[in-house]
């Protein structure tokens, strides 16, 4: 227990350190192109190659994974303090936008697949698992929040009666419009489209365009007929 404490104490001051260097020297002087090479002693795994702006702000990088081709831009955050088991993955060719939060938590897997973009403003947090397909697009201020707290007992706060944490999957091809809020247990399916300003509380069928506050399906892009039978009921 004492070593691990001490590796982990060790890790982050190395992390701290590499990060506060190398973490705000512009783009323009060559930034990119040091924190592409000094960030491979700390980060569990980096591609080649990755391009992080300055300003990201980043918390335990020993579990923190990028495939090749990532662009991460000003004034993200991706913390994955907090578990030995934390694992924030970013497949090749992923794209995060300014001010986008990632935050595992507690034992948690946030895992996004190549070639999906993240749009600004996005927050992502578990304690549940979180998994992001491929191509998918995630438009600017969506939240992804793969928790949810008990409140059964009126007499006790709230921020006391713990969570749950069913986890949410996104799968590939999904394009999630301005505004969509995604709550736990949920799965969106493949090639889904979810409309500007939504809230998902249920499962979203394969290549479904869905609206609305809760979320419903309006029609699916290979039955065109469903949009009809929707409306006749």
């Amino acid at each position: 227990m004492h070593n691990e404490q001490y590796v982990s104490k060790l890790q982050r001051v190395q992390e701290l350190l590499v990060t506060t260097v190398l973490g705000d020297i512009p783009t323009l002087i060559l930034g990119q192109k040091l924190r592409n090479l000094g960030y491979r002693s700390i980060f569990a795994q980096i591609g080649n190659p990755v391009y992080i702006q300055n300003g990201v702000e980043f918390n335990g990088t020993s579990c923190i994974e990028m495939g090749s081709g990532v662009y991460i831009f000003k004034g993200v955050r991706m913390d994955a303090r907090g578990h030995k088991n934390n694992r924030i993955h970013l497949g090749n060719r992923v794209a995060i936008e300014r001010n986008v939060d990632i935050g595992s938590l507690e034992d948690t897997c946030i895992y996004i697949d190549e070639d999906t973009f993240i749009a600004p403003n996005v927050c992502i947090e578990g304690p549940g698992d979180i998994k992001i397909g491929k191509h998918c697009m995630i438009a600017a201020h969506s939240g992804i929040y793969a928790n949810n707290h008990n409140f059964a007992d009126p007499m006790e706060p709230i921020k006391y009666q713990g969570v749950t944490r069913k986890g949410i999957v996104i799968e590939d091809d999904c394009w999630l419009g301005h505004g969509v809020t995604v709550l736990d247990g949920v799965t969106i399916g493949k090639g889904s489209i979810i409309g500007a300003g939504a809230v998902v509380n249920k499962d979203i069928p394969p290549f479904s365009v869905a609206v609305g506050i809760p979320a419903r399906v309006i029609k699916n892009r290979i039955d065109k007929d469903l949009a009809k039978v929707q409306a006749e009921k």
